[in-house]
């Protein structure tokens, strides 16, 4: 999958042109300047996102969530849109901060909502998060309109890869470091999510871990917002996915989430690069179709099983 995103695009780049030039000539430099960051920032990003999803439904033991269902993504969203508004010059790794601050505020809030409401089904838990993405959404929506930054909003809002280049994607590599941390701290996480009482039985300080895990959930989702812009669903797809096969243990299914989220990204990339050539759709719009497919599927399939 990598080595398609290299080659495929409106610029033509091929191993053959390639030797070619020797290393020298246009197609290098696209390679170089585009195709590679473009490639690697799919592979990040799609890590991150997974991950982050992962952690979250772990943590909050409910397999519908993810960042973009429970308020993070929106909440970080927000606090992006006030940084545009009142420090604008404000560096990325800063924006970056910002926009994580937002997102574990957000992510609070909602398992604050959580705690107040009965949980009759485990599909109320999903509705919440959606009912609280909503308002949040809706907040965001209307400073951007009252500040003329409805434009700029929707721009960087929807998840595209087509404005990575050269230096605009390197805040990624921070997703790799996070995820070696997740790794280490993976069974303490696993054992967080059977519950507070289980987790003290087995020595787990419970509520540390937990804050680790929503910190983590926070930076991974805030670093791709700030880069490219939202990709909807990631995260509740790949992890359902691999727990269907491999089970719930985080540590083993780690690298196989990781690696599915960053082929998935990829996937849906490629198909926008193709489908209206030589424009390219966003990433956000093609995870959107699939991820919503996917979701529903899910849904009807645990109803089914629970009937």
């Amino acid at each position: 999958m990598g080595l398609a995103s290299l080659f495929v695009g409106v610029s033509s780049v091929s191993p053959g042109l390639l030797w070619a030039e020797g290393g020298t000539g246009p197609a290098t430099e696209v390679l170089l300047t585009s195709r590679l960051p473009r490639t690697l920032a799919l592979a990040l990003a799609g890590t991150g996102l997974a991950l982050a999803g992962l952690v979250l439904q772990v943590l909050v033991r409910n397999r519908f969530v993810e960042p973009s269902t429970v308020g993070t993504t929106e909440s970080a969203s927000l606090g992006i849109l006030l940084v545009m508004l009142l420090a604008p010059g404000l560096p990325v790794p800063a924006r970056m901060a910002v926009a994580a601050g937002f997102g574990l505020a957000g992510t609070g809030l909602f398992l604050l909502v959580l705690r107040r409401v009965p949980q009759r089904s485990p599909l109320m838990v999903p509705l919440i998060g959606l009912l609280l993405s909503g308002v949040i959404g809706a907040v965001t929506t209307f400073i951007a309109y009252r500040t003329d930054m409805l434009q700029s909003l929707g721009a960087w809002s929807t998840g595209d890869f087509s404005i990575v280049l050269q230096g605009r994607y390197e805040l990624l590599w921070i997703v790799a470091g996070l995820t070696l941390v997740t790794a280490v701290f993976a069974d303490q996480i696993t054992l967080a999510g059977l519950g507070r009482d289980m987790a003290i039985g087995l020595g787990v300080n419970h509520g540390a871990i937990r804050a680790l895990g929503l910190v983590l959930v926070a930076l991974l989702s805030a670093a791709v917002i700030v880069t490219v812009g939202i990709v909807p669903f990631l995260g509740l797809v790949v992890p359902n996915v691999v727990s269907l096969i491999m089970g719930d243990n985080l540590r083993r299914t780690l690298p196989v989430v990781c690696l599915s989220g960053a082929a998935l990204v990829m996937a849906c990339d490629i198909v926008g690069r193709l489908v209206v050539r030589p424009y390219e759709m966003p990433i956000g719009l093609t995870m959107g179709i699939v991820g919503s497919a996917a979701f529903l599927w899910l849904l009807t399939r645990r109803r089914g099983h629970g009937a």
